[in-house]
């Protein structure tokens, strides 16, 4: 009974790990945010030309991004937590995109979901905290309210009111390719990665 059961029993497992393996594409995707990572790099999203104001009072949009690539997080300048590590991600992004010429060829831009505590001295502080200097790398707030609902709608973003005057949300890095259109979406993650994605998409 024995021999009989362990071969049964490979046969199940093989069955079992044969199902996962499709409904995860090959493995790739274990989550719902993995799903949507992979959906993103297969059919990047075209994004709605947003109006955003940068730390130094100026309108921009998307499309003023157009022929370069673009890293973007979404951040409040009273987060204790996360928005730090993406901050120092990006400063880091900068340093390790310099010496590179493709480098050049791509841009960062921070904005802020908190238009309610984000005023243009917030935003300039969180920027000098960093050493972001626009338009290299922009921090921004959208100019109205239907914006920001529009933008972390086509983002896919997740930010929710903790209670306590602050937000838990997702802390997802986007690339926009030169087209203006969602290309990836990257985890928190080392800067290296970021600036090597980043790098490679512009020199495409």
């Amino acid at each position: 009974m024995t021999r009989g059961f362990i071969p049964l029993l490979a046969l199940v497992l093989a069955g079992g790990m044969a199902a996962l393996s499709w409904a995860t594409d090959g493995f790739r995707v274990v989550t719902s945010d993995g799903a949507r990572q992979l959906a993103v790099e297969r059919r990047p999203l075209p994004l709605p030309d947003i109006r955003l104001i940068d730390q130094d009072g100026h309108p921009f949009s998307f499309a003023d991004y157009r022929g370069k690539t673009l890293l973007v997080d979404l951040i409040y300048t009273r987060c204790p937590t996360i928005c730090g590590v993406l901050g120092e991600n990006f400063r880091q992004v900068l340093e390790h995109s310099g010496a590179n010429k493709a480098g050049r060829n791509f841009d960062l831009l921070s904005i802020s979901f908190d238009p309610a505590h984000d005023d243009l001295q917030a935003l300039k502080l969180y920027g000098e905290r960093y050493g972001a200097v626009a338009p290299r790398w922009r921090i921004a707030v959208p100019s109205d309210r239907r914006g920001l609902d529009t933008l972390l709608r086509s983002f896919g973003a997740v930010v929710i009111p903790d209670g306590n005057g602050g937000f838990v949300h997702s802390s997802d890095v986007y690339l926009v390719d030169s087209a203006g259109r969602l290309a990836r979406i990257f985890d928190a993650d080392a800067p290296w990665s970021l600036s090597g994605a980043a790098i490679h998409e512009a020199a495409r």
